[in-house]
This record gives C-alpha cells, sequence and structure tokens, in this order.
C-alpha cells in the first residue's frame, strides 16, 4: 500500500495565545475591564414614549369623517383581484365620506412592478386620490406606513399585509381596513380600542 496523501486544510489560522493568558509579560497581558459601582442615588434617566394628545381614554378623537385612508400597494391589488371599487367600497364599510392617500413611496413600489401592475397604477393615478409626499430616502412603503401613522394617528390604514398589519397593530389607535369574502372590513375602530390584538 501506498503511503495516503494528507488533505491540506484551507483557510486555517494559527491559534493565537489570549492577551490575557499567564504566559505573556505582565505589562504586555491585557486589563481586565473594570465594572463601575452606580451610584444608588444617581437620577436614572430612561426614554419613554411620548403619548399623543388625541388618545384620550385610548379612544383616537383625530379620527373622523371624512376619513383619510392609507393604502398599501397590495391592497389596490387583491380590490382588483375582488372586482372593488376603491373608494365605493370604502365609503360603503365606513357609511362616511372616505379620501384615499397615496404616498410617493407606495406609487414608487407600483410603478417599480411593471407592466403586469399597469390597471394598479391607472387606479393609483386616480384624481380621487390624494398624493402624500415623501421627504425621506427609500422607497420601502411599509416602512414609510408605519412612520406616518406613528406620527399623524389621523389615518386608517388599508392593507392585506400580515407583517405590516402586526406592526401597526402595535400602535395605538390606528385602524386597520382589509379585504374578507369579497368587501371590506374594518379591524379597531372607536369603538373597540384598548389592548391591541396580536
Amino acid at each position: 500500500q501506498g503511503k495516503q496523501k494528507k488533505a491540506r486544510q484551507y483557510a486555517v489560522m494559527k491559534r493565537m495565545i489570549s492577551l490575557r493568558d499567564q504566559r505573556i509579560n505582565e505589562k504586555d497581558r491585557a486589563k481586565a475591564p473594570v465594572k463601575k459601582k452606580e451610584d444608588p442615588s444617581a437620577i436614572k434617566e430612561r426614554e419613554v414614549p411620548q403619548h399623543p394628545s388625541c388618545l384620550f381614554f385610548q379612544y383616537n378623537t383625530q379620527l373622523g369623517p371624512p376619513y383619510h385612508i392609507l393604502v398599501d400597494t397590495n391592497f389596490i391589488n387583491f380590490s382588483i383581484k375582488a372586482k372593488l371599487d376603491l373608494v365605493q367600497s370604502m365609503m360603503d364599510c365606513l357609511y362616511a365620506k372616505c379620501i384615499p392617500c397615496i404616498t410617493d413611496c407606495v406609487m414608487g413600489e407600483i410603478e417599480k412592478l411593471g407592466q403586469k401592475y399597469r390597471v394598479a397604477l391607472r387606479i393609483a393615478k386616480d384624481p380621487r386620490f390624494e398624493r402624500l409626499p415623501c421627504m425621506h430616502k427609500g422607497t420601502y412603503a411599509d416602512d414609510c406606513l408605519v412612520q406616518r401613522v406613528t406620527q399623524h394617528k389621523c389615518y386608517i390604514v388599508a392593507t392585506v399585509d400580515k407583517e405590516l398589519k402586526r406592526r401597526i397593530r402595535k400602535i395605538p389607535g390606528v385602524p386597520i381596513m382589509y379585504i374578507s369574502r369579497h368587501r371590506y372590513n374594518i379591524e379597531r375602530m372607536p369603538d373597540d380600542y384598548g389592548a391591541p390584538r396580536f
């Protein structure tokens, strides 16, 4: 039998001695981090998010007709699949005048989807839709919508996206509109504000 060749190992580093090893001279050895003792009399600072004044007893007083509804990309697509007229179906759901709002990020997302979503783009450019300009960089629509409803509590968010719904449920006082059984439904309107559902 021939001598067996030992396979060369690639990207193998030599083992290094720890800087706290006893074999290293005292002056070259790394010092152990010294923990500072906490002063019990010192004032502890912590950031507490300020609740908006419009949420009185968890009832959002800024919400009222005409309702401003922030529309997500997939909400328009699902409305087309369910053959629903966006504005009319919103009014049927809320029994009041509705103004659908679309941000620059959502518009950019629809435009990026290309030729397949040209009907959604035509609906988004409807003059009944209110266009909201975005000042931030990037076109990730979910972050844009969450940021907007956190700052301004006067919107209802229309979406079918489970992840976005989960994020918005954590923000108090923001209702969610969704599609089920070929009609629009609303989740968390003023009568059932309180602990968010998860």
